[in-house]
């Protein structure tokens, strides 16, 4: 071999040792994802079993542990004690997330869907058939929740206050159980449990959350300092599974639409239903922050929040997928 030849075999050896040195020395990183059994993030549940988050991320030599919550309120105590790095929030654990004391940023929106809350109470009780009926009634739902939130737009829309009813405050996993045992007159929730508890004449609707003006906004919350730490490309890769799972809805295979179904507690025949009353779009309009707003507002309403912040301020946009 000559000497020019030898040069070239160097070369291209040194690179190779190069290349391949640079992939072993990338830093292992890790993300841990809260999610709870919300339909409004069905996406996410798709990209968990179908590993796209895992795949995507491989490269990048980084770790995804997936965290299950019952709710929104747990997943913001996991976030603010620095447990979890991004979480799945409805409207009003994602406001209580971003208030000035927390260092917590909007990164996208999960889904939007009004017609995904409603309020529900038993199929035979003839005391409570519209929302006029509620007064004096026992409303139950998860305290801190969108369907708080709903019960105040409830109150507001009939001239009462929460002193005209008994707000009875529950967990996630209670909501039959109350209507059930009779805890409650009515309940206030969402998908999937409404399409579980009406479908098997467990319930019946007395209004969806489209009649009392409520946008269904679900979030993306992540912590600063996970930001900070040179995460962003992690964070905006997690976002952009999410809306390629969201374009895989309607052809699941059927693997992966029983694991949906057994995390839902619902049949595959009303996973259709289920999903097709959300918007799954990931980037943030200004109807959403509108929407965040008057969240805002009712938070101040019932004490639970000081004074009004700037939502503009806490949104990290550079994570949102191209379109």
């Amino acid at each position: 071999m000559n000497f020019s030849k030898s040069i070239k075999v160097f070369a291209i050896f040194a690179a190779s040792f190069l290349l391949f040195s640079c992939k072993e020395e990338l830093p292992k990183r890790t993300v841990r994802i809260a999610i709870q059994p919300s339909a409004g993030f069905i996406p996410m549940y798709v990209a968990r079993y179908s590993n796209l988050i895992e795949n995507a991320l491989a490269e990048k030599n980084v770790t995804v542990e997936w965290q299950d919550f019952e709710s929104g309120p747990v997943i913001n105590d996991s976030l603010s004690a620095d447990l979890s790095d991004i979480g799945l929030l409805g409207d009003v654990p994602a406001i209580l997330s971003l208030m000035n004391t927390n260092k917590m940023y909007l990164v996208g929106i999960a889904s939007r869907g009004a017609e995904a809350y409603a309020v529900l109470a038993k199929p035979n009780d003839t005391c409570i058939n519209s929302l006029k009926d509620i007064k004096n009634k026992r409303i139950a739902t998860v305290f801190g929740s969108t369907g708080h939130e709903i019960v105040k737009n409830i109150l507001d829309k009939n001239g009462l206050t929460f002193d005209d009813i008994e707000f009875v405050n529950i967990s996630a996993a209670d909501f039959e159980y109350a209507l059930r045992v009779g805890t409650a007159d009515a309940i206030v929730t969402w998908e999937p449990n409404i399409s579980r508890l009406v479908d098997s004449d467990k319930a019946k609707i007395i209004a969806t959350g489209k009649e009392l003006n409520t946008s269904g906004v679900n979030s993306f919350i992540v912590r600063e300092s996970y930001l900070a730490a040179g995460n962003a490309d992690i964070i905006k890769e997690i976002l952009n599974q999410y809306k390629i799972a969201s374009e895989q809805l309607a052809s699941l295979d059927q693997k992966a639409l029983l694991k949906l179904c057994f995390v839902l507690n619902i049949n595959t025949d009303q996973i259709s239903a289920v999903t097709n009353k959300y918007d799954f779009s990931v980037n943030i309009s200004k109807n959403d922050i509108n929407s965040l707003k008057e969240t805002m507002s009712f938070l101040i309403s019932i004490n639970s929040l000081n004074k009004n912040f700037q939502i503009e301020n806490k949104i990290y946009s550079s994570c949102l997928p191209s379109n």
